[in-house]
C-alpha cells in the first residue's frame, strides 16, 4: 500500500483510530472525531456576509465524558508532519487540553500545551 496516496480520512480510519483503540481508548466514551473547536470567522463586506472555515480537531481523546485530555491532528502522508503541528498549535487553548499529537503515519510528534 502506497501511504502517499492515502487521504487524511484514510490515515485516520486505517491507522490512527486502530492504534488509539489498541492502546486501550474506548471508542464509545473516550474518542470523538471532527470535534468543532470554534465557529468560522464571519467576514462582512457591504451587505454580504460569509463564514470562514470552522476549526475542528480530527480526534479528541477524553479522560471522562466532557473532560478532554488530548487532540490528535492527522495529515495525509504527502504532507510534512510539521503542517499538522502548526495547525494544532491553537487547538489546546481552544479546547483546554494539555496534549497534542500530530501524525501522517510516517512520522508522529507529541507536544505538551505551551503556556
Amino acid at each position: 500500500m502506497d501511504k502517499r496516496k492515502l487521504s487524511e480520512t484514510d490515515i485516520i480510519s486505517k491507522f490512527t483510530l486502530p492504534t488509539v483503540k489498541t492502546a486501550g481508548w474506548d471508542d464509545i466514551t473516550q474518542i470523538r472525531q471532527e470535534v468543532k473547536l470554534r465557529d468560522g470567522k464571519v467576514i462582512v463586506r457591504g451587505m454580504a456576509a460569509a463564514r470562514k472555515t470552522v476549526k475542528s480537531a480530527d480526534i479528541v481523546l477524553y479522560h471522562k465524558p466532557s473532560i478532554p485530555l488530548a487532540i490528535i491532528e492527522a495529515k495525509a502522508n504527502k504532507h510534512e508532519i510539521g503542517k499538522g503541528m502548526q495547525q494544532g498549535l491553537d487547538y489546546p487553548h481552544l479546547l483546554d487540553v494539555p496534549f497534542i499529537f500530530a501524525s501522517n503515519v510516517t512520522a508522529s510528534y507529541f507536544m505538551i500545551k505551551p503556556d
